[in-house]
């Protein structure tokens, strides 16, 4: 207070001079009321919360969260899987994270942290198989400086993985063919459907644009030199590539990488509970049976909320389909 007054005194202002010291000038009103002898009054809470869990219910928490089936996924992961698998609600996301942070085990439980960007613009989808999205991935090959290519292609409503092909080169007439398959397999009429990409040679070469064309496909491209502008598959590729169980060693026969990627869209499509869709599966979602789920959910929390209602300061959580 003493430097605050020596500034004021040579032309400062008062807020400047509070803030240079880290300080707002709330507090130095308050601690210029209480003077000298009022010392530091900031004493914490002086009862434990009402909601607090017994050791009892906390122990079985951090059981279960470092259980083999779920200490490798964060707790906006298994919150729902218990709900799912065991009917179960053992406390909320941040509760989880408070604990964990307690114990000092909120080390990332994944290879890498997630990544954080913007999603630009894009088109609408109001249900499966109305906007589609794919690009091509790099797998290492047997011999150094060598690739097998990944094609993908995803359903950017449900997330769901509905096409996909592991060559050995790109090609505008493999892109063409695993559209036309993809469409067959979905039994899907494509006239009207997006299909977005970036702007690579297989995704404009001219025998798939003339594909394109000739089903009534709206081709959807990326800026030029703007690599997030096609976030949903770039996404993917990233959840696939920081798996537990990618191979850290290169593949070492087309075969092998095929027999991988089928493991992963079985896992990714059928297993996954996917952030952005209210941690339901993409096959989930797309076929429908995402209300059914979620519903079931919000039932189970609602008899959370009755048993133990004074850790609730509010509604439960939101499972409404997004």
């Amino acid at each position: 207070m003493t430097l605050i007054d020596e500034a004021v005194e040579n032309g400062a202002r008062r807020e400047i001079a509070a803030r240079t010291l880290g300080l707002s000038g709330r507090s130095l009103e308050r601690w210029r009321r209480r003077g000298a002898e009022g010392g530091d009054r900031r004493c914490g809470p002086r009862t434990v919360p009402s909601n607090k869990l017994s050791e009892v219910e906390r122990q079985r928490l951090l059981t279960i969260v470092n259980s083999g089936r779920y200490r490798d996924l964060s707790p906006n992961q298994i919150v729902p899987r218990l709900a799912d698998e065991k009917g179960l609600y053992v406390a909320s996301e941040s509760t989880i994270y408070r604990v964990l942070r307690a114990e000092g085990q909120m080390a990332h439980r994944e290879p890498s942290r997630p990544a954080v960007s913007k999603r630009p613009r894009e088109h609408v989808a109001t249900g499966p198989n109305q906007v589609w999205s794919w690009d091509i991935t790099w797998l290492p090959g047997p011999i150094r400086g060598t690739f097998f290519y990944l094609y993908l292609i995803i359903d950017v409503w449900s997330r769901m993985i509905v096409g996909a092909a592991v060559n050995a080169k790109e090609s505008s007439d493999l892109s063409s063919w695993l559209f036309v398959d993809s469409c067959r397999k979905q039994g899907l009429d494509p006239n009207g459907l997006v299909l977005h990409s970036d702007n690579g040679s297989p995704m404009k070469g001219s025998t798939m644009l003339a594909t394109l064309q000739r089903l009534g496909i709206m081709a959807s491209f990326s800026r030029p030199g703007v690599s997030n502008d096609n976030p949903f598959s770039e996404s993917l590729f990233r959840t696939m590539k920081y798996r537990p169980h990618y191979p850290s060693r290169p593949f070492a026969s087309q075969e092998e990488a095929r027999d991988w990627v089928d493991r992963f869209i079985e896992w990714y499509n059928f297993e996954h509970r996917h952030s952005a869709i209210r941690y339901v599966t993409p096959a989930e979602r797309h076929h429908g049976r995402e209300t059914e789920i979620l519903e079931r959910r919000h039932q189970i929390y609602k008899r959370a909320k009755r048993r133990h209602p004074e850790r609730w300061s509010g509604k439960t959580r939101n499972w409404n389909p997004i």
